[in-house]
């Protein structure tokens, strides 16, 4: 447990060294970038995956993953999706896969007729196969993830090193963001989301890997600090990517992370005995302090605009007509397209192009509703297994403590900020393992 430890407190420093190279001398991104699946490739193949390994790698991509493209290390906008699919059919050649997981094969073929109706578009300034790559990585993704992880047995103390493990570079990231903006308070001026504070990157995409990186720290925290050590790092860990997370001033990474420990923290008090129930209230009253201190903070520092932020209004405080940032008009207009396309939608991708017709050039960001429109009926049948099997697993696998909890990140991620990135796909895939917490035997008298 000691080398154990001393080894997290050595992977941390190093991680806080990456952001500094990275951050003096840009072209190490590139290099970061490609160093990770080579490495990951040469564990999984010494390990032969006996304990997973495939996990750990792709844990640590999804972390990295938007510190490589606010950096410039994505060698394309979809380099992660294709290398966490690479990396599960290694897993699957390794260990194998459940046949009970073809329920997702068959989410993978609904996705085939999208594909036809976009290939037989005749349009000259369509084209299809960056359509077809940006609208369907994060679904293609999301399917193999899951077949890889569908029913997997593992340990709960293997599922936390699974976290710890993407926590690092997301750390690394919250790092490279204090670089680039030391002071938050000379560069905030307005209620918008941030450029400035989220390292000239998405917003968006920053809040999101923030939120699951305060729910990460947050768990290290609370289940698997030891020492009085362990309990400072964490805390300082925890409270450094918040505030960075909330600065941001995109709300729904930060309201998904909070939403994530709130069913957390309902599960261990929901099945905790008496004793156990009691040491959680002093829990939740610490938790409530943290989160009033990182509020209060982030407030002064960014002289009450994040307040008004969270109330909807703008630097003046006049409320906006918009409570989604605009969105509402691009999900009404993908609910007209289903209505007007029920069997086979519009085709992957098209719904944008469509909205080009109008002078709305913005993407979606709500995939359910992408779905809908771009895949018809067949996006109907997809969500049905998306939403109902985890929840399916979730009643036989009551040890799975995180399962709600990532469930509720895919399900909100996937509402504000679609699939740009992989980590609603891999949350999401890892809700399905089935997880058992190893209790130690007592020692004989």
């Amino acid at each position: 447990m000691k080398n154990k430890t001393i080894t997290y407190y050595y992977l941390i420093l190093l991680h806080l060294l990456i952001a500094l190279a990275v951050f003096v001398l840009p072209v190490l991104s590139k290099l970061y970038a490609l160093i990770i699946p080579v490495a990951g490739i040469y564990l999984v193949n010494k390990t032969k995956n006996q304990n997973n390994e495939v996990l750990l790698v792709c844990a640590y991509l999804v972390g990295a993953e938007v510190f490589m493209r606010m950096t410039g290390g994505n060698f394309n906008n979809e380099y992660v999706k294709f290398n966490l699919i690479f990396f599960m059919f290694l897993g699957m050649i390794y260990s194998s896969f459940s046949p009970s997981s073809f329920i997702y094969w068959f989410f993978l073929i609904l996705l085939i007729p999208c594909i036809l109706v976009t290939a037989s578009v005749d349009q000259v300034d369509v084209d299809v196969k960056k359509l077809l790559f940006f609208n369907l990585s994060g679904p293609v993704c999301l399917g193999i993830c899951s077949i890889y992880m569908y029913s997997r047995r593992i340990q709960f103390s293997q599922l936390q090193n699974i976290l710890s493990v993407m926590g690092l570079p997301i750390f690394t990231t919250t790092v490279y963001l204090f670089l680039y903006t030391p002071s938050v308070r000379d560069v905030v001026t307005g209620t918008g989301s941030n450029f400035e504070t989220s390292g000239g990157f998405g917003p968006n995409q920053v809040a999101t890997i923030l939120g699951l990186g305060i729910f990460i720290f947050f768990t290290q925290l609370v289940l698997f600090s030891k020492s009085i050590k362990d309990n400072i790092l964490n805390v300082c860990l925890l409270l450094f990517v918040s505030y960075r997370g909330v600065v941001t001033f995109s709300r729904g990474g930060i309201i998904t992370g909070v939403v994530m420990i709130i069913c957390l923290l309902f599960f261990l008090y929901r099945f905790s005995n008496a004793k156990g129930k009691a040491k959680f209230s002093l829990v939740f009253i610490l938790t409530a302090l943290m989160g009033v201190g990182i509020w209060t903070y982030s407030s002064i520092q960014t002289r009450g605009l994040i307040d008004k932020r969270y109330a909807n209004k703008d630097a003046l405080g006049r409320a906006k007509k918009s409570t989604l940032s605009g969105r509402e008009e691009i999900m009404d207009t993908e609910i007209k397209f289903f209505l007007d396309n029920p069997i086979m939608g519009v085709g992957a991708g098209m719904g944008k192009e469509l909205r080009k017709e109008s002078g709305d050039v913005v993407a979606s960001h709500n995939e359910i509703t992408r779905m809908l429109a771009e895949h018809g009926m067949f996006g109907v049948f997809g969500l049905l297994i998306l939403f109902l099997t985890p929840l399916i697993l979730f009643i036989n696998n009551r040890q799975h403590l995180y399962c709600l909890s990532f469930y509720l990140f895919w399900l909100l991620t996937i509402n504000h900020a679609a699939m740009r990135i992989a980590a609603p796909a891999f949350i999401y895939a890892l809700s399905l393992l089935s997880v058992r917490i190893a209790i130690p035997e007592k020692a004989e008298n």
